[in-house]
This record gives C-alpha cells, sequence and structure tokens, in this order.
C-alpha cells in the first residue's frame, strides 16, 4: 500500500457503543453544581423540569460511569454509526512529519455534524415524556438541522432561533432546517422580550448564541407542551456525544495504535468533549498516559482568556448559573465564519476539567485555521466546516512540532462535521476577504464587569 493513501477504520453496525461514558464517574472530585441565580444555592433537579426532559435531568446531575442508549436511539444512530476513523497517509506526506494523524469523521450524518448524536436521544426523551414541540438555537446551523432532523423522525414541532450573522452567511443550513420541518427565525427577533430588548440596544447586532438561547428559552417556558434543547455545553449533551470517542477507541484498537495526543475544536464542548473524554477517562482510571488539547477561535476565547467562574448561560439570564470558562454573557463576538463557535462560555465539565489540569488550550486565528482547511482538503478530500478547521489547525500544529522535534507520535483529532453548506466561507477566504480578529482586553473586561455577585469560590 502506497505511503500516500488514506486507510478506514469501519467497525462493524453491531458495534454501535450500547452506552454513554460520563466522565464523572472518574474525577477526583465532583464538578461545582449549578446555582440558582436567585438564591445562590445549589439547583434543585425539579428546577429544570419546565424547560427539559426528566430522563435528561438525571442525566445532567448523575454520577454513574456508563448510562444505556435506548434501543429506540440506536436504532436511529445506526443510520451512519459508527462512524468511519481514518488514518491521514496524504496528509501526513504533504506535511512530510514523522507522525500518524488519525480523524474521526462525523460528517456522514444526515445533517453533516456530529451534532445528531445528542438530537436523536434529546427528542426521543422528550417525546416519551408528552412534549410535542422543542424549541432551540443555532449558530452555524449544525444544530439547529440536526433537531430538526430529530423532531422530525419523532414527530415533534420544531423552532429554530438561528443567531443573525449565520442566518444571513449561511441560507442553505438554513433551507436544511426548513427542509426537515422545523421554523427558523433570524435571532435577535421581535418574537420574544429577550430578542426586542436586545434590538432596542442595537437595531444592527449580529446576534449571539447568548441571545439565541434566552430567545428558545423564553418560548419554551410559555408553553407547557413545550420544552427547550441544547446542541452543547451542558452534562448531557457532552455525554450523548462520548460515542464518537467509544468508537474511536475500538477503531484505533483494530489499528493496533493509541494517541498520544487528542485534538478538538471547542466552542461550547460538545464535540470536543465526545471525542476525549473516553480517553481521558481510560487515563483517569490508570491506562495509557496522552495529551488533550482543546483549539479555539482567537476571536471567542472563552478557555484561553475567560475566567473560570459562575456565569449566565444566555444574555437575558433566564438560565441558571454554571461555574465554567466565561467572556461574560454579554460577550458578543465578532461575525467570524466559525458560527458554531460564537458561545461566550465553556461546557462547565470541559471548564472543570481544564481548571484540574487535565487538558490544555490554545486560540488560534482564523486564517491560519481556513489555511489548513484547505490543506487537509487537497491532501484528504473532505472539505471540512469551518468549526472543524480548527481541529484541523491544531493538529497540524501538532504534527509540524513532531517534525521539528523528530518524534513519532499519533495524533487523533475529530473532524466534526464537513463544509458543504459553508462554501460562502471558503469563497471569501480564497478571495481574501477573511481578516484575523484577536477580541480586544478591554472588551473581554467590559462583558466580565456584568458577572453575577455571586461568590466565584462556590462550588
Amino acid at each position: 500500500m502506497s505511503s500516500s493513501q488514506t486507510i478506514k477504520y469501519l467497525l462493524p453496525e453491531e458495534s454501535l457503543p450500547r452506552h454513554w461514558y460520563n466522565i464523572q464517574a472518574d474525577l477526583p472530585q465532583p464538578a461545582p453544581p449549578p446555582l440558582d441565580p436567585g438564591t445562590g444555592l445549589p439547583l434543585p433537579p425539579e428546577a429544570l423540569e419546565p424547560l427539559f426532559a426528566k430522563a435528561l435531568i438525571e442525566q445532567e446531575m448523575t454520577r454513574e460511569r456508563d448510562i444505556e442508549i435506548p434501543s429506540e436511539v440506536r436504532d436511529v444512530l445506526r443510520q451512519w454509526r459508527p462512524s468511519p476513523l481514518f488514518r491521514a497517509r496524504r496528509l501526513e506526506a504533504a506535511l512530510d512529519t514523522p507522525a500518524k494523524i488519525y480523524y474521526k469523521y462525523e460528517g456522514v450524518s444526515p445533517t453533516g455534524s456530529h451534532k445528531p448524536n445528542s438530537a436523536v436521544p434529546q427528542a426521543f426523551y422528550n417525546k416519551v415524556e408528552g412534549i410535542r414541540r422543542l424549541t432551540t438555537e443555532t449558530g452555524a446551523g449544525q444544530w439547529g438541522s440536526s433537531l430538526a432532523f430529530a423532531c422530525g423522525v419523532f414527530g415533534l414541532e420544531c423552532e429554530v432561533y438561528m443567531v443573525r450573522v449565520s442566518y444571513d452567511q449561511k441560507p442553505y443550513r438554513r433551507a436544511l432546517i426548513e427542509t426537515f420541518g422545523a421554523e427558523v427565525i433570524a435571532s435577535p427577533s421581535e418574537c420574544t422580550a429577550s430578542g426586542r430588548e436586545a434590538l432596542a440596544r442595537d437595531p444592527h447586532t449580529p446576534g449571539s448564541l447568548g441571545i439565541a438561547i434566552s430567545e428558545a428559552v423564553e418560548r419554551a417556558a410559555q408553553r407547557d407542551d413545550t420544552h427547550y434543547a441544547l446542541g452543547s455545553v451542558l452534562n448531557h449533551v457532552l455525554l450523548h456525544q462520548t460515542v464518537i470517542g467509544i468508537e474511536s477507541l475500538a477503531q484505533l484498537e483494530m489499528a493496533g495504535d493509541y494517541p498520544d495526543v487528542v485534538v478538538g475544536c471547542t466552542g461550547g464542548g460538545s464535540n470536543f468533549a465526545g471525542l476525549a473524554f473516553p480517553f481521558l477517562g481510560r487515563k483517569l482510571r490508570g491506562g495509557e498516559d496522552l495529551r488533550v488539547v482543546a483549539v479555539e477561535p482567537e476571536a471567542c476565547p472563552s478557555l484561553t482568556k475567560g475566567p473560570y467562574a459562575y456565569d449566565f448561560g444566555d444574555t437575558a439570564k433566564l438560565t441558571p448559573l454554571v461555574k465554567m470558562h466565561t467572556l461574560g454573557s454579554s460577550f458578543i463576538p465578532p461575525g467570524f465564519h466559525s458560527g458554531g463557535l460564537r458561545y461566550h462560555g465553556m461546557a462547565p465539565l470541559i471548564s472543570f476539567v481544564h481548571h484540574l489540569g487535565l487538558m490544555e488550550a490554545q486560540g488560534l486565528p482564523q486564517l491560519e485555521c481556513f489555511a489548513a482547511g484547505v490543506t487537509f482538503a487537497k491532501a484528504e478530500g473532505i472539505l471540512p466546516a469551518p468549526e472543524a478547521t480548527h481541529a484541523v489547525a491544531g493538529a497540524i500544529r501538532e504534527a509540524m512540532r513532531c517534525k521539528l522535534e523528530g518524534r513519532a507520535e499519533t495524533i487523533l483529532f475529530n473532524l466534526c462535521g464537513h463544509g458543504h453548506f459553508d462554501m460562502q466561507a471558503y469563497i471569501n477566504y480564497h478571495a481574501g476577504k477573511l481578516q484575523d480578529y484577536a477580541y480586544p482586553e478591554q472588551e473581554i473586561a467590559m462583558a466580565l464587569a456584568g458577572l453575577p455577585a455571586i461568590p466565584q469560590s462556590a462550588g
């Protein structure tokens, strides 16, 4: 076999995981709990029942290691799972690196990303509980299209608040959401009090995931037959995504290999946790050592520049307080093309893992990431989504480090979605219209000035 050929590792259908993995079972101490913003006390589980199905609340709070995946969920996931793992030999050759590079490819799902891994179980659990309608937000459209797909499978209505800048930049993702039967509304909108308030502050705002979350939560709270669904950040979402890492462990065993470095892009954290947590759990239980690297946009640097503090998950402050790396709930990042990474905070569990020193974080500039996406597309024949280019760029940095140091390490990253609906971003890149943007420190400081008055030592 030529050294330039890509190798694909496919698990048989019956290898689809039967359980999700919960890293909370293996952490050295419990993660800080969510707090009631009114009392500052730990939030009781029943306080979440107006928004979430009881089964999802249980998954949010549990420290049990293995959570069974319902057969009805596995039946839907089986359409595209197990997803393939590739050995990127052509990329290795292009980089002239001694490193071995593997990537888990989540672009084979019906919506072209990892997001259905959680959308399907969320829709299922809500259907079982008698809910008829779900509301949600979406940044780049991957989550919105995934929840629309899942709601269609289980016969639920779906209302999606799409961040305005992505609504304008990504008409094809919007069309995909509508094709699956959901209603798409540009956020901020006139449909909600929180949307109207945001528009009153700035009629030309590009919007943010924090604002869109506020709108979706507000709408869900208005009807008894409606719940809210979140595509990242929360514990149960990260839990559902661990099918990625569980499959990768088995596929690397087929390849007779194991990673020295695991890389993933991070916005809210779902795809990163999905790949990395099963490997970290194995390490925490006495298994092989490895480095875990999260890569985020330099323009939205929650892990690399945001303090670890209690904050609201949305702009209108309708959500509980969670302890996370945050840039402040009023933070509105610039309209760069990686819309799925434009969130002011990082998943509390990932933030806690980072706080414990179990992982690293990097903030990379937009142009480097798009250049990495083009390099990857030329070598491997898959065009990454703008979000996924951050993981590609992080993996390339690791591969070039190996070249400089003469180290034949094994690198694994998650290619969390394809960029077929993101061609305008690549058109702009090739036309030289994109620019790097490092968010000014003073603007981050202004957003952080509004952190809630909760003792940040809590938890």
